[in-house]
C-alpha cells in the first residue's frame, strides 16, 4: 500500500544526495505575460562533489543557484538540500536550513562595511546561536592568510582580501554545501587564480559539496562536473576530465 505524497516520495528518493532537483521551473509575471526563466531542470549532486553551472548571460544560471540555495522559491518542481525539502518550506524554514547547512560566496563579496574582517566572519556563527564564535573565526581567517588583518574593515582591504574574508565567512560554519556565484568575477586574473586555489583547498579540507556559477572556463574545469544552462533549460551534464 502506498500512501506517501509526491513530495515525500521525492524526498525519500533524494536521500543520500547533497542536492536533488526535479522538474524545477521558474516563471515571473510581466505586463506582457509570463516570462519563463527556468524550465524542467533536473539533476542530483553527490556529497563532496564539485559542480560548475555555466551558460551565457541571461540563461538562468543565477536564478537556478538562488532556487538551489532556498533564496527564491520555484514555480514548479522541487529542491531537496541535504535531506531538507527546501522548496516547500516557508522563509523561516528556508533560513533555518541555510543557517545550518549552507555557505555562500558572491561576486560582490557582500561584506558588511561597518564590521571588521573578524566580525564579518563571526556573524554567521552568532546568527546561528553558537557559543564560541571568536576562536573559529580567527582560525579560518588565519587559514586564508588574513590572521594579521582581523581588525581591518572591508574598505581597508583589497578585492582579493575581501574575497578571502568572504571565503572564511562561508566556511566558518562548516556547511555541507557551498554555493558560489561568480566568485572571481570582480578580481583580476592573478588574484582570481589565487582565490580559486584557496577555494578548492578549503573545500577539499572540509569535504564540502561545492556548486558554483561561473563564466571562467579555468574555474569550471577545476570541478568534477559541468552543468550547462541554455535559455532556461539544462542542455548538458558533463563529467570533467582531469
Amino acid at each position: 500500500m502506498h500512501d506517501g505524497t509526491p513530495m515525500q516520495d521525492e524526498t525519500a528518493r533524494a536521500a543520500g544526495h547533497a542536492l536533488a532537483v526535479a522538474g524545477l521551473g521558474k516563471r515571473v509575471a510581466l505586463p506582457s505575460g509570463d516570462l519563463t526563466i527556468l524550465q524542467d531542470v533536473a539533476f542530483r549532486v553527490g556529497h563532496g562533489d564539485t559542480v560548475a553551472i555555466v551558460g551565457a548571460s541571461g540563461s538562468g544560471k543565477s536564478t537556478l543557484l538562488s532556487l538551489l540555495a532556498g533564496l527564491d522559491t520555484p514555480s514548479t518542481g522541487s529542491v531537496v538540500l541535504d535531506g531538507a525539502p527546501i522548496s516547500t518550506l516557508d522563509e523561516d524554514g528556508r533560513a533555518k536550513v541555510r543557517g545550518e547547512k549552507v555557505g555562500f560566496v558572491f561576486q560582490s563579496f557582500q561584506l558588511l562595511p561597518s564590521l571588521t574582517a573578524l566580525e564579518n566572519v563571526m556573524l554567521p556563527l552568532e546568527l546561528r546561536g553558537d557559543r564560541e564564535v571568536d576562536g573559529p573565526a580567527r582560525e579560518v581567517l588565519a587559514r586564508v592568510g588574513l590572521g594579521e588583518r582581523l581588525g581591518h574593515y572591508p574598505r581597508q582591504l583589497s578585492g582579493g582580501e575581501q574575497q578571502r574574508v568572504a571565503l572564511a565567512r562561508a566556511f566558518v560554519t562548516r556547511p555541507s554545501l557551498l554555493f558560489a556565484d561568480e566568485p572571481t568575477g570582480n578580481l583580476d586574473t592573478a588574484t582570481g587564480q589565487s582565490i580559486i586555489e584557496l577555494l578548492f583547498a578549503l573545500n577539499a579540507d572540509a569535504g564540502t559539496t561545492l556548486v558554483l556559477v561561473t563564466h571562467d572556463d579555468h574555474l569550471a574545469q577545476r570541478c568534477k562536473r559541468r552543468l550547462r544552462i541554455d535559455s532556461g533549460r539544462l542542455v548538458a551534464d558533463e563529467a570533467m576530465t582531469a
